[in-house]
């Protein structure tokens, strides 16, 4: 039995905004204790999983190690967005920092992630949403909180009005449970690096081809990218990875300086522009 953790926080609108919904809209049981002093509810209609949803005091971003507090297989942080632009989005992305931690987590340390889980999400969130008008992409991985076991965001976004909207709220809480409930596991698994933080290639890739992308680093943080982080985003992916994914456009004047690291590192890579 797989369990996932779906967490939200009493300082996160959207957090409780899709709580709301899960409870409302699934088969959600409360049981006899509490975490954080705040009621836990589980859902066992999934085959070998149990989704457990739990909410905290803390800003999800800031909640280190809450991995060795609730015992979980998977944790799905369910969180508002921001952007500059207040666009209205729902995003999904791996967590971790390629550089300082300024928003959570550890300095230059990335945590697990799972390509299969993400991209299963991914997918059910373009279906779902599909006629939201919304914008919906994967983003780079970036902040916190540090974890060792696979997570991801799941937002909404980008100001109050999106966070607190009912429909947002059941729209990502469709996109949840019936992400978890796909299996597929048939894909090739990649690391993604360069391009922007709204990784527009490489969402393309995940909804039009068979490759599962894990960690992404965006090419504002390429200058960054070393061997232990390409390592870590290896190592801390929960499939094998099979390949590098260039979004070569995107590796702006690091092209040639990601190119040797790689082939020092003996590994493969492909480019996204030849794939799609």
């Amino acid at each position: 039995m797989k369990t996932i953790a779906i967490i939200s926080s009493l300082k996160d609108p959207a957090g409780i905004n899709i709580r709301n919904s899960l409870l409302e809209m699934f088969e959600f049981e409360k049981i006899n204790r509490k975490f954080d002093g705040n009621d836990i509810f589980v859902h066992s209609e999934i085959p070998n999983k149990a989704v457990i949803s739990y909410l905290i005091e803390d800003e999800l971003i800031f909640a280190e190690n809450i991995d060795r507090k609730i015992d979980a297989d998977i944790f799905i942080f369910a969180s508002k967005h921001r952007s500059k632009e207040n666009t209205k989005s729902f995003a999904i992305h791996p967590i971790g920092n390629w550089d300082k931690a300024e928003f959570g987590g550890k300095e230059k340390s990335l945590c697990p992630s799972s390509a299969v889980l993400l991209k299963n999400l991914f997918s059910e969130l373009n279906n779902t949403a599909k006629n939201s008008g919304y914008e919906m992409t994967m983003e780079a991985t970036h902040h916190g909180p540090y974890v060792e076991k696979p997570a991801v965001f799941c937002e909404i976004g980008s100001t109050e009005e999106e966070w607190a909207e009912k429909n947002n709220g059941n729209i990502m809480a469709k996109t949840i449970m019936q992400g978890l409930k796909n299996e597929n596991k048939n894909y090739e698994i990649a690391v993604g690096i360069g391009g922007p933080h709204y990784c527009n290639n490489l969402n393309k890739i995940a909804l039009r081809t068979g490759i599962a992308i894990s960690h992404i680093c965006p090419k504002h943080h390429l200058d960054k990218l070393n061997e232990d982080l390409i390592l870590q985003s290896i190592e801390k992916t929960q499939e094998k990875v099979d390949f590098i994914l260039l979004d070569w456009k995107g590796l702006g004047t690091e092209k040639q300086k990601i190119v040797g690291l790689l082939k020092s590192m003996s590994l493969e890579f492909k480019r996204t522009d030849q794939i799609i």
